[in-house]
């Protein structure tokens, strides 16, 4: 039996510190191809290297003269269409041994597989760097006037959108470069973090464990538990700070030079381009955010102090659940129920969505040795389905990763009939959804809740959540401006890396949690840094804008879910003033960001009142 199949065909029963899990679903990627060493995908993958070349021949050179005939609405619709199917079938390809590589990373077999995959598809789609290229040299009168009729008029949305990145691409030559190289470049330096990662071990007494069981142990309700834990993250953290700290500071110069080239002015341009959000609404986020750590973080961190009767807390007990309240280990079967129960009271329709998830097996949710840590949704391609990867150990918190990943789910289904190349949601308004199936599997649950220390630990888990989204987010974005901006002037040392850590965390989180020894190593192992610089933002630009349309809901139900769905389904379509305008919000507005973080603060004001 082919490997994949093997691993894939099952479902894994698990445990926590003794209580069941039950059975833990692991996804079933034969909706993609049926093995790693199928004639399937080996003859995709061969199909698809032959349709570029074809593409390019029939299209390379040839753009200006097409789109100038009698017939070049109809001429530019047929290439714009058969480039959209290759985007997808390629989509496909690399979905498939990415997510191959995720369930295991450790595995030499599935590395190369990966890795042999994603050279072959950077070759094959060198063939198809030319096209936007060459439209993006099309006048724009010539290509406002063909994109005013149908059946081009489909693709207006996307042949706007790549207008955007015309004052930053280079020449064909040049781009090409840019792409063959990130195989061995950029592409390269991801797998490392990753494959380091995932081999690393932590020794916890006589167990020794990877990254994402022993980060459990931070929230564990034993504080001896919770500091021998840090302490083995921050020892093995240690031990490979030199691979991190060169990682780290060649990505950054790469990031850099990539910039240069290109024109952008500010480190984190290219990301706000890429999310189709302007520098100054950022700005704004970043400044409003920073400006409330006193009344938010510093503030409810002040009280947990006092919850447990301390004048700072450790940092490694943070997230540590609140004393004397009972911890219950949450099986799966009460996780899937719990979400999709939040869905359907919103919406029927978000919640069938959400069950294929489970019936389909597009989920895979057991901690295993080499498995990626973390979780995400992964869209893979519209003419297939999104895969959901957990690491579930049944906290209160992977409940509300379910959630979250869940709402991504949705979010990509609904946006998949748009087509491979308007599907894709920038990274701000994909987190929307996500946080919002966060926010109504909270709701849900706290309006079930009348006994009073449940409310509070619910309501202080749901304050840690939305600080560590908001605020602990903002905070990675600082650092990484840090980094990058520090970066341009030669190589940072380890303990540089350390200090700017240690000072973003220090302002963010205040003065009732004590940063000690150990601490300034735990930047290693945040993945945005490494795989999506920048992309943390994206969180509390969600998180904020979540509390501000839950307001309007809380206000006004009747139609609110089409209107919600709607957007959704929008995908990459619509800019966020054009999606945000039917719900009376524009993130624009520098008072916009107050809406959410005021939300935060009412729910510390009301945990204040139930000392």
């Amino acid at each position: 039996m082919p490997l994949l199949r093997s691993v894939l065909h099952a479902s894994a029963t698990a445990s926590v510190a003794g209580a069941t899990l039950g059975d833990l679903p692991e996804w079933d990627l034969t909706d993609l191809y049926p093995a790693m060493d199928s004639p399937e995908f080996a003859k995709e993958l061969v199909h698809a290297e032959a349709e570029c070349k074809a593409f390019a021949d029939a299209y390379r050179g040839k753009l200006e003269s097409l789109v100038s005939a009698a017939d070049g609405a109809e001429t530019l619709f047929t290439a714009v269409r058969r480039y959209e199917e290759l985007e997808d079938r390629l989509g496909r390809v690399i979905s498939y041994a990415g997510l191959v590589y995720a369930g295991d990373t450790t595995d030499p077999k599935r590395a190369k597989f990966y890795g042999d995959a994603q050279e072959r598809l950077t070759a094959a789609s060198s063939d198809l760097l030319f096209f936007q290229l060459e439209l993006n040299r099309v006048d724009d009168s010539k290509l406002d006037a063909l994109a005013a009729h149908a059946p081009l008029s489909h693709y207006r949305p996307w042949l706007e959108d790549i207008r955007k990145e015309k004052p930053y691409q280079l020449d064909d030559k040049l781009e090409q470069l840019f792409h063959e190289k990130s195989v061995t470049g950029r592409a390269a330096w991801n797998r490392l973090f990753d494959e380091t990662i995932s081999s690393l071990k932590f020794q916890i007494g006589g167990e020794e464990l990877t990254l994402e069981p022993t980060l459990n142990k931070l929230q564990d309700a034993d504080g001896e538990v919770r500091r021998t834990a840090a302490e083995a993250i921050a020892k093995t953290l240690g031990a490979n700070l030199r691979t991190f700290t060169l990682i780290t500071n060649t990505l950054a110069k790469d990031r850099e030079i990539a910039d240069r080239w290109r024109g952008f002015e500010d480190v984190a341009d290219s990301r706000h381009l890429s999310n189709r959000v302007e520098r100054e609404v950022v700005d704004a986020l970043v400044s409003a955010v920073r400006a409330a750590y006193p009344r938010l973080s510093h503030r409810y961190y002040a009280l947990k102090s006092k919850w447990f009767g301390v004048d700072a807390l450790n940092f490694w007990d943070r997230n540590a659940p609140l004393p004397k309240v009972e911890q219950r280990t949450i099986g799966w079967p009460e996780a899937r129920d719990t979400v999709l129960d939040a869905y359907k009271g919103f919406s029927p329709q978000m919640s069938e969505i959400a069950r294929r998830f489970f019936d389909g097996r597009w989920i895979d949710a057991p901690v295993r040795p080499g498995k990626a840590p973390g979780a995400f949704a992964h869209p893979t391609v519209p003419s297939a389905h999104p895969y959901v990867l957990l690491n579930y150990q049944g906290r209160p918190r992977d409940v509300m990763t379910l959630a979250h990943e869940l709402g991504h789910g949705v979010h990509q289904v609904l946006a998949a009939p748009n087509g491979a190349l308007m599907a894709p949601t920038p990274l701000t308004l994909a987190e929307t959804a996500s946080v919002f199936g966060e926010m109504l599997t909270f709701r849900a649950l706290l309006a079930k809740t009348t006994d009073r220390a449940a409310r509070k630990a619910m309501l202080a888990a749901k304050v840690e959540d939305m600080i560590n989204t908001v605020v602990r987010q903002i905070a990675f974005y600082s650092f990484e401006r840090e980094v990058h901006t520090t970066r341009a002037a030669g190589e940072l040392t380890s303990e540089q890396l350390g200090e700017m850590w240690m000072k973003v965390q220090a302002e963010s989180l205040g003065p009732s949690i004590r940063l000690g020894p150990g601490y300034e190593t735990f930047w290693t192992y945040i993945p945005h840094f490494i795989h999506s610089p920048f992309y943390v933002y994206a969180y509390a630009f969600g998180d904020c804008l979540v509390n501000s349309l839950y307001g309007v809901y809380e206000k006004a139900q009747d139609g609110f879910a089409d209107r919600y769905l709607a957007m959704l389904a929008a995908g990459g379509t619509k800019h966020h003033t054009e999606l945000l305008a039917p719900f009376g919000l524009d993130a624009r507005d520098p008072a916009f960001w107050s809406i959410g973080l005021n939300l935060i603060e009412g729910m510390i004001i009301e945990l204040e009142g139930m000392e």
